[in-house]
């Protein structure tokens, strides 16, 4: 595990630069915070994914082996967890971790936020880093831009869920079924089903540890991956019979491009959230080394997903358009018709070349 910025700093929580240090320094550092410190809250980004909700979940179901109390939460309103996510232990109400923002203690807090490439993407729960007693951020996004005092950010982790299980060691506190669960949920979402180019020999060793713990990974998989209700497929027809597919773009590597219409979600009572999944059908087209999905969600509004096989850095469009990411997988959020924003998408996936 490398930390190519910044590590360590004193528990001001003024967000000014960290002082250089190990990773070991920092989970060392951030372990003694949750151990000693007051009120412990950690967040996802908004619109929660696997590893961004995982990580908090697991490292919450840790705090509570030590006896810490601790808040997790994120930034949207209404406060849902995604219906793919719910399977994660410690997601439940009766669970009584989740906090929406309106409840949250964060105040002289130590909050710690995981997933986040940048501030912005804690939504309304951004001016919570400028009150809490220190700020930490975990993050594997390579486009990740420091915003709190203490950080650990390793673009060569397969998932988040993989510095937040160096944390757990680092509070010495021993994988439970629960926490192996919440990991596992972050690496296998993130690697694809351990099908991507971030599946490597060390990831598959992390999965077996997590697996020898002891949880139903296959009900656990097929929660986060396979189940859809009955009422996306015709959200996806809809999706399909917009695809566009042009083999010639992107210096001949390919682009592929659908749209998911608002109304047609909305007249099938989902959430943007659950409508994700016509991107790993899209991704398919072998054409294409890039695809790229719009979901509208106000009317107008548009999250853009964009996926590569490994010829194009998709990271690099999306910062340029205020998103951020990974090299074969990023996002951004976009106004205007759908056609203007497959525009300057297209402009940015050319101008990355």
């Amino acid at each position: 595990m490398t930390s190519p910025g910044p590590g360590a700093s004193p528990p001001d929580g003024n967000g000014a630069a960290a002082a250089p240090g190990t990773p070991a320094d920092v989970l060392g550092t951030v372990a003694g915070l949750l151990r000693e410190a007051g009120p412990v809250v950690l967040l996802a980004h908004v619109s929660p994914d696997a590893d961004a909700l995982g990580s908090a979940l697991a490292v919450a179901h840790a705090l509570r082996e030590l006896g810490r109390p601790c808040q997790v939460s994120w930034g949207d309103d209404p406060f849902e967890v995604p219906r793919a996510l719910r399977a994660l232990p410690g997601a439940g109400p009766e669970d009584g971790f989740l906090v929406p923002p309106s409840r949250l203690a964060a105040s002289g807090a130590v909050t710690v936020a995981f997933d986040c490439a940048r501030a912005d993407r804690l939504g309304v729960l951004a001016p919570v880093l400028d009150s809490s007693q220190v700020a930490v951020a975990f993050d594997h996004h390579s486009s990740h831009e420091p915003f709190a005092a203490v950080r650990l950010v390793d673009p060569a982790a397969a998932a988040t869920t993989v510095l937040a299980a160096g944390l757990i060691d680092a509070l010495g506190v021993e994988l439970t079924p629960a926490i192996a669960a919440c990991l596992y949920a972050g690496l296998v979402t993130d690697t694809g089903s351990f099908r991507f180019s971030n599946t490597r020999p060390d990831t598959l060793r992390f999965a077996a540890r997590l697996l020898d713990v002891g949880f139903d990974h296959s009900a656990l998989v097929r929660s986060l991956v396979d189940d859809v209700p009955a009422s996306f497929l015709p959200v996806l027809g809809a999706a399909l019979e917009r695809v566009v597919l042009d083999g010639h773009a992107l210096a001949g590597a390919g682009l592929v491009t659908a749209v998911v219409p608002g109304q047609a979600r909305r007249d099938a009572g989902l959430a943007v959230d659950d409508v994700t999944p016509v991107l790993d059908t899209v991704r398919r087209a072998e054409e294409a080394d890039v695809a790229c999905v719009l979901y509208e969600d106000d009317p107008g509004t548009w999250r853009v997903s964009l996926r590569s096989k490994g010829r194009v850095d998709v990271s690099r469009a999306a910062v340029s358009l205020g998103g951020g990411g990974h090299r074969a997988a990023a996002g951004l959020t976009a106004h205007g018709s759908a056609d203007d924003v497959l525009g300057r998408v297209r402009e940015a996936l050319e101008a990355a070349l």
